[in-house]
C-alpha cells in the first residue's frame, strides 16, 4: 500500500491533483481544505496517502497532514460512510471543528455538510466520539476566550469524567474557566467543579 509520496504538483484542482513522483504522474484526490493548503504548481510537495483498493479500482486519497488522513479512516470506519463522503466530510470541516463536533454531539453541524443527513450525523457521533476524543483529543478547544494548555485541559476532562460527569457537561464547565484561571490542573479542576456546582 502507498502511504506516503513526495513529488513535484503537475496539475490541481480543487478535488485531485496530478504527482509527478520520478517521471510517474500520480492522481490523487484531496479535500477541499488540503487543496487550499498546497503550494502552487511546479512545487515539490508530500502527501499523506490513504490507498483505497477496490475490485476494479485502485484510488488513492491524499492528505496534507497525518492527523487529517487519521480522521479519513476512522471516517471510513462508520457504516455507510464511504470514501468520496468521508472526503466531504473533510472539506466541510477543519479537523478540529470535527472532533469538537462530535465531541459536543452537534449533529446539525454535521448534517450542515452537502450529502450528510441528519442520521448519518447521528450515525458518525455514536460510532466515533470515544474514538475521537481519545486519540485526537488534542483537537479540542475548551475556552471561549483564548487557549489554555492543551495537557491540562485533557486531564481535566478525565478527571471530570472519571468522578461521574458526562462528557458534554465537563466540557461546557471547562470552556467557562477565564484563561488567567487555567494555571494548573488542579486550579481548572476546582474551578470546573465551581461551574458544575452551579443550579
Amino acid at each position: 500500500m502507498i502511504a506516503l509520496l513526495r513529488g513535484t504538483i503537475a496539475a490541481i484542482t480543487p478535488e485531485n491533483l496530478i504527482l509527478d513522483v520520478h517521471g510517474i504522474g500520480y492522481e490523487v484526490l484531496i479535500s477541499q481544505r488540503t487543496a487550499s493548503q498546497l503550494p502552487h504548481l511546479g512545487t515539490t510537495v508530500t502527501l499523506h496517502i490513504h490507498t483505497h483498493v477496490r475490485e476494479d479500482q485502485l484510488t488513492l486519497y491524499g492528505f496534507s497532514t497525518g492527523e487529517e488522513r487519521a480522521l479519513f479512516r476512522r471516517l471510513l470506519s462508520v457504516s455507510g460512510i464511504g470514501p468520496r463522503t468521508a472526503l466531504a466530510i473533510l472539506s466541510g470541516l477543519a479537523p478540529a471543528d470535527l472532533v469538537q463536533a462530535v465531541a459536543v454531539e452537534d449533529a446539525a453541524q454535521l448534517s450542515a455538510i452537502p450529502g450528510i443527513g441528519k442520521k448519518t450525523a447521528e450515525r458518525i457521533i455514536i460510532d466515533l466520539r470515544d474514538r475521537l476524543l481519545k486519540d485526537h483529543a488534542k483537537l479540542l478547544q475548551f475556552p471561549a476566550g483564548g487557549t489554555m494548555k492543551g495537557a491540562i485541559h485533557q486531564d481535566a476532562l478525565s478527571a471530570l469524567v472519571n468522578l461521574g460527569y458526562p462528557q458534554q457537561t465537563a466540557m461546557e464547565a471547562l470552556r467557562q474557566i477565564p484563561v488567567e484561571e487555567a494555571q494548573t490542573l488542579g486550579i481548572v479542576i476546582r474551578e470546573a467543579l465551581k461551574v458544575l456546582a452551579q443550579p
